[in-house]
């Protein structure tokens, strides 16, 4: 089973954007590891982790090798991701080669991340190891408010555990921020009261399968290519989509970026990943609350029209980029209940 111990030591990466090695991001840098060092872990970075946006977008090898070596070194027992981004297919390559899987297979470990981190997500997945789509660094341990958000900072102290993860709807969901400068240190998100609750949009309510999926964005990229059109090509090489032997059976857990797709732009999205076989042989889908509820009742009548039958639906989920957020891992087994409002998931 994979998990943390108290006293462990993590590394962070930044595999997508190099956001965290910015100036502009020292207040965060710093409250990111007061945060984690509550939960009694030793912080490091790996030798890139930090060299800014420009060098990240430019060296897609040197990302590769800070993860091949994070996951090398038996002192290092987590990986967290900095942040996502939108490149960190180009990392293919260098961590699908026959060398690099080995060093991966020999020394699983936990890693987590969310958004653009769906496909790295995707290339463990392929190699055995059931990573975390849950917390990054810079938007979750390095929250600017007085604490962490307490439902996540929960979610994420599961981990320390070998019980399953025992999901219900958090009280309240919060904002994204507009300002992350330094004068933000101290004031807390916007929030709301959460009145909806999961919401059965088809199906039974009650069903359960092996985790797997991630950002709608990040799937739907594989198959078009439609930023970088290399994506496509990558993807159609390594096989980073889903197969229908992962599938089977499946629950796919799904959620939309900060971008907040249009409904329009959501419906291609989702009808593309149809054509290509995502919801084919599954037993149910999970999808995530949109972030600040931006096209919220929009996006169910998309999921209906799009996924129209029997096929079980539950929305409105916490994960993904919406405010606060809990840990999906890769390969457990999900048993969902929505008359008792629970997502409970048996670890690996």
């Amino acid at each position: 089973m994979i998990h943390l111990r108290h006293g462990d030591k993590v590394a962070v990466v930044s595999l997508s954007a190099g956001t965290l090695g910015e100036a502009f991001c020292s207040h965060q840098l710093a409250r990111g590891v007061e945060r984690l060092e509550t939960f009694d872990l030793e912080v490091v970075f790996m030798p890139h982790a930090l060299k800014g946006l420009e060098f990240i977008k430019t060296h897609p090898k040197k990302r590769a090798e800070d993860l091949l070596m994070a996951f090398q070194d038996d002192s290092i027992k987590g990986i967290l991701c900095a942040i996502g981004g939108e490149d960190t297919f180009k990392l293919a390559p260098y961590l699908l080669s026959e060398e690099s899987q080995a060093v991966i297979r020999e020394h699983p470990k936990f890693f987590m991340g969310y958004s653009d981190t769906t496909i790295n997500h995707l290339m463990l997945n392929k190699l055995g190891v059931p990573s975390f789509y849950g917390l990054s660094f810079l938007t979750c341990f390095a929250e600017l408010g007085e604490t962490m958000l307490a439902y996540s900072a929960e979610a994420f102290s599961q981990v320390f555990t070998k019980e399953a993860f025992v999901y219900q709807p958090s009280e309240r969901w919060f904002e994204e921020r507009m300002d992350f400068s330094e004068q933000s240190l101290g004031l807390d998100r916007a929030a709301h009261q959460e009145t909806r609750g999961y919401e059965l949009l088809q199906g039974s309510g009650t069903f359960s399968g092996q985790l797997i999926g991630g950002c709608v964005e990040s799937l739907y990229e594989l198959l078009v290519g439609e930023r970088y059109p290399e994506e496509k090509a990558i993807n159609e090489t390594y096989q980073l989509f889903p197969s229908k032997s992962q599938l089977a059976d499946a629950v796919v857990f799904l959620e939309t970026s900060e971008e907040r797709p249009t409904p329009e732009k959501f419906k291609d999205m989702l009808l593309t990943l149809r054509e290509a076989g995502l919801f084919d042989g599954i037993n149910g889908v999970l999808v995530g609350k949109p972030q600040d509820e931006v096209f919220y009742e929009e996006y169910k009548t998309v999921l209906i029209d799009c996924l129209e039958g029997e096929l079980p639906i539950v929305y409105n989920l916490n994960f993904g980029h919406a405010y606060p957020k809990m840990l999906m891992q890769y390969g457990a087994l999900a048993q969902v209940d929505v008359s008792k409002q629970q997502v409970r998931i048996e670890r690996v």
